[in-house]
């Protein structure tokens, strides 16, 4: 281990989505992540996905049965030993199974316990369910993305589920961390992703109050209602981004393609926009996708091409970053972000369930492992 979070240890409750990817980003960046899954015959698919693809790996696995007798004993051992912990229960199932915050806090004052949940701890729809797309529905975010005619748009579980919820979670870890390094005292927080995706809203809604940003889509200068900010269908049925908000890569833009950028409809101009946007659609037409890619690589005219999951890693300058690479048979993206003096490291699955050793740090004994495995707790 050689990242800056080398020496945290930290403690992962099955979960599905955020919580992992948070377990996975910490792991990277150097902590010790003990992640408790459930035991294989109580596994969904979806479980298993979480626990043995790319992100379940670095971690040291558990299996645990959280109901089962002796079980709660085992994670208040490892929650004395561990300097956080993460969970994704909805709010008062970690109360009833006896690994709450007032019980893991008394066996380690100083313990960091992240809370990861949809709608928060408290408030009307706390015990209610939900995805990344209902969450984004209150946040006030998904009102923005799509086409002007269409309906909103939900950008996969990006959004909400990942940068509301396992990053915002992740920045508050290491903030209650150096607090509890400091004063010895650790906390709650409690993380939910609809406010995590609200937060990410704080530019939009200053331009809303500013008189710049419009709520109908597509009618703004960063959500597509700019003919110099927006995607443009190629010859070949792939796209290309363009970006060319400031004049100067406008031009350069329009140089690219021919044209003197004063005898083209000008994007800047609310009455020329559409035309502008007719004008660009027309011409990219022309050509395949990459031929427009290499014609604009070297430009500074803030076009690209819209690369899909799989032709992404083969970029060039992906390629030359060591932007991706294998993990378990797959290709995933680097950690990021990249450090001068203690570099993150793409980890790997654990070979496979902890034995006795770590039973043998939390103080039990032959018998006392014994009697967890006749209680259904462990395999």
């Amino acid at each position: 281990m050689s990242g800056p979070l080398t020496g945290l240890r930290v403690l992962e409750l099955p979960a599905i989505g955020p919580v992992p990817f948070l377990g996975m980003l910490l792991t990277d960046l150097g902590a010790d992540v003990i992640q408790i899954m459930k035991p294989e015959a109580m596994r969904s698919d979806l479980d298993t996905l979480f626990v043995t693809g790319p992100l379940g790996r670095g971690r040291q696995p558990l299996e645990l049965n959280l109901r089962a007798p002796g079980a709660s004993e085992v994670v208040l051992r490892l929650a004395e030993h561990c300097d956080a912990l993460i969970e994704g229960f909805r709010p008062g199932v970690a109360e009833r199974l006896g690994i709450g915050p007032t019980e893991t806090l008394s066996c380690n004052p100083k313990l960091v316990y992240g809370r990861l949940t949809g709608w928060g701890q408290d408030g009307p729809l706390a015990l209610t369910a939900g995805h990344d797309i209902t969450y984004l529905a209150i946040s006030g975010m998904l009102h923005g993305i799509g086409s002007k005619t269409g309906p909103p748009t939900p950008a996969a579980n990006y959004l909400a589920d990942f940068a509301g919820g396992s990053l915002f979670l992740g920045i508050g870890l290491v903030a209650a961390l150096l607090h509890a390094r400091t004063t010895g005292i650790g906390q709650v927080l409690d993380a939910a992703m609809v406010e995590g995706a609200a937060y990410l809203t704080t530019m939009t809604r200053q331009l809303l109050d500013s008189g710049l940003w419009h709520e109908q889509r597509e009618s703004n200068l960063l959500d597509g209602g700019r003919a110099n900010y927006r995607c443009y269908e190629c010859a070949d049925g792939k796209w290309v981004a363009v970006g060319a908000l400031e004049p100067q890569f406008w031009a350069t833009l329009c140089h690219a393609l021919g044209a003197d950028v004063t005898e083209v409809p000008s994007p800047y101009d609310p009455a020329q926009s559409a035309t502008a946007g007719t004008w660009l659609s027309g011409i990219f037409k022309t050509k395949p996708r990459d031929d427009w890619a290499d014609l604009f690589a070297p430009l500074d005219a803030c076009v690209a091409p819209v690369l899909s999951l799989t032709e992404t890693p083969h970029h060039p300058h992906n390629v030359a970053r060591g932007a991706f690479a294998e993990s378990d048979g797959a290709l995933v993206a680097n950690p990021a972000p990249r450090f001068s003096v203690t570099p993150a490291a793409l980890t790997f699955r654990h070979p496979g369930p902890l034995g006795t050793d770590l039973f043998g740090e939390l103080g039990y004994e032959p018998a006392e492992i014994a009697a967890l495995r006749d209680a259904g707790a462990i395999p």
